[in-house]
């Protein structure tokens, strides 16, 4: 895992399309380490265009909480489950899950599957943050438990829109579980 701009963590191979959309994208932002103890957001995402806009419209909020990108649903379950390269990460849970439907290796309702059936797990917000406006893909995640589903606009500057409203959303009105602190509040 390495860290790529004012507080996002990439844990993709630097030579992943994520990695160097990232990297393309955020040459002008300095690397700095994550702050310990920062309350997380996980984005679960493959396509490069969207991470680097997500990243972007969040960070534009300068919210207190770091991102971390998955490049597919196998990582991110590692990352939460806190296996493989992941296992000395900092206990807790991410304040809100952002998952794409489309990935490889498992996909976004895989993943949402394995979270809402995990007793530990199932309160950790998913946002289900997709292109896909297939009514199956919608009812699907509402039945497995998701929290939200939002179709990616089309356009770049209603896509940052949307983003913007959902980092602020989770980020200041929303009261995460208490797990996802745990690791914050004992600073």
């Amino acid at each position: 895992m390495r860290e790529i701009g004012r507080n996002w963590t990439l844990a993709t191979k630097k030579t992943s399309p994520v990695a160097l959309a990232l990297e393309s994208n955020a040459t002008h932002r300095h690397f700095r380490s994550m702050a310990k103890n920062r309350p997380t957001i996980l984005l679960a995402e493959d396509g490069p265009n969207d991470v680097a806009m997500t990243l972007a419209a969040l960070d534009e909020n300068r919210l207190p909480y770091d991102v971390v990108v998955m490049g597919d649903g196998e990582e991110a379950l590692d990352y939460l489950y806190r296996r493989g390269k992941f296992q000395d990460r900092t206990p807790g849970n991410p304040v809100v899950v952002l998952l794409d439907l489309k990935m490889p290796k498992v996909d976004g309702l895989e993943v949402l599957r394995t979270l809402k059936n995990d007793e530990r797990m199932r309160v950790i917000p998913i946002v289900m943050l997709t292109s896909s406006r297939e009514e199956q893909d919608l009812i699907g995640s509402y039945q497995l438990g998701v929290n939200a589903y939002v179709v990616k606009p089309v356009g770049f500057a209603q896509f940052v829109d949307s983003v913007k409203k959902l980092g602020v959303f989770w980020a200041t009105h929303n009261v995460p579980p208490p797990d996802s602190m745990r690791s914050f509040r004992q600073t």
